[in-house]
Order: structure tokens, then C-alpha cells, then sequence
């Protein structure tokens, strides 16, 4: 616990700062981020807030779905709209376009960085991340299908509502998997397990007989398609 709930603190906070630099390098974000600036051009709302909205919404979502939030759930949609907004502030966007690309490219990686922090802690994926997974879980599409569907869709809406779509929205949605595949075994909190009671010479009671074939262990659900 020492490690793990500073480390969700600052992957949220992070997070959010580098959203802001993505967001004012304005060669395009992700698909989420285009749909609340689309809301933000017809509300007058900040980015920062209205991600939080739709966060919570989102969140909603979960109830037919039958997913149970985490406390990174929770403080997901509370810290990542006001990082946002307070990146927003501090930044500017650079008059040039090298500058831009330079800024872009650091708030990609940053926020590689800060997924794999938030997420590595274990205290549950954020509310879009969990959107997906109850998808699959209640339909049996692939992730992948789930998403692509919904991202398109949000992306949409908020491209004909004036998001923010350019290059930046490709470069993050070729390279945001790779980054986080980097990213998130770094910092990956491991489970500390008991130690085993039985000597360790000692077969354990229900060991399967020397000549059965192993079984495969049950897979793991992924949580980090999309940070967010």
C-alpha cells in the first residue's frame, strides 16, 4: 500500500498533464479527448471538467454491465479533469510546428508513462477501460471489437462537434499500445503470495498425477487497452 496509492496519485495526476500537452500541441488527440472538446465547444465547459462528466457517465454504464468500480476508478474521473485543466493552464501551445511535434511526442510518452503507473498499482482500470471490459464480458466480442466501435463512435461525435482530429489522433492510436506494453510490466505492482506452509520437498496435496498432462491456467482479464 505504500507504493501502490502513491504511485495511482501520481499516474492520475500525470495523466492529466499529459493530456494538457497533447491537447495544446493541437496536431489531434484521442478519440475521448476529441468528443469532450467537441462538448466543450458547444457547452463552453473546460476539457478537464467536462472528462470528468463523462467519466462519471461512463461509470453509468457499468451498472448493466455488472461491473464493480476501484478506488482508481473513483479517483480516476475525480483527478484526471482537474490535472488536465491545471496542464491547460501552465502550458501554451509553441508557435511552431516543430515545437508542437516536440510537445506532442513528450505528452504521448508521458502519458504511457502514467498509464502504466496507474494501472500497474491494481486499484481497478479507469471508467472507459471498464466500459470495454464489461462489453466483452457480457457480449463475448473480442476487446478489440468493443472498442472500435465505441472510440469510433465518440470520435464522431466529437469531430462534427469541432473536436481536435489530425495526426496526433493516428499517432496515438498506432503507437499508445506498444508505449503502454512497455510501461505497464515496469510498473506493474506484483502480488505478494504466502509462503507455502508445506515443505518444499513435499508434493502438494492435490498435485496431479506424474503423468497428466497440465492444464492452462486461467488467462487474466487485460485492463489497459486505453488509458482513460
Amino acid at each position: 500500500m505504500l507504493r501502490r496509492i502513491p504511485q495511482l496519485l501520481i499516474g492520475l495526476v500525470l495523466y492529466g498533464i499529459a493530456d494538457a500537452m497533447m491537447i495544446r500541441a493541437a496536431l489531434g488527440v484521442d478519440p475521448w479527448t476529441v468528443f469532450a472538446q467537441g462538448l466543450s465547444h458547444l457547452t463552453g465547459i473546460g476539457i478537464g471538467w467536462l472528462t470528468n462528466i463523462v467519466g462519471l457517465l461512463v461509470l453509468l454504464l457499468w451498472i448493466p454491465l455488472r461491473q464493480r468500480p476501484g478506488l482508481g476508478t473513483v479517483l480516476n474521473i475525480l483527478l484526471i479533469g482537474p490535472s488536465i485543466e491545471l496542464g491547460l493552464w501552465l502550458i501554451q501551445t509553441p508557435p511552431e510546428l516543430w515545437q508542437r511535434i516536440l510537445l506532442f511526442t513528450g505528452g504521448l510518452l508521458l502519458l504511457a508513462v502514467a498509464s502504466g503507473l496507474y494501472i500497474g498499482s491494481r486499484f481497478g482500470p479507469g471508467p472507459r477501460d471498464g466500459l470495454m471490459t464489461g462489453i466483452h464480458a457480457r457480449t463475448g466480442w473480442p476487446i478489440w471489437v468493443g472498442r472500435t466501435i465505441v472510440e469510433v463512435t465518440v470520435l464522431a461525435i466529437g469531430w462534427l462537434l469541432g473536436g481536435d482530429v489530425g495526426f496526433g489522433t493516428v499517432a496515438f492510436a498506432i503507437l499508445i499500445g506498444p508505449l503502454c506494453g512497455i510501461t505497464l510490466p515496469l510498473f506493474a505492482v506484483r502480488e505478494r503470495r504466502p509462503a507455502s506452509a508445506t515443505p518444499a520437498d513435499a508434493p502438494p496435496v492435490d498435485a496431479p498425477p506424474a503423468d497428466a498432462s497440465p492444464q492452462p491456467a486461467t488467462p487474466t482479464h487485460p485492463t489497459a487497452a486505453a488509458p482513460h
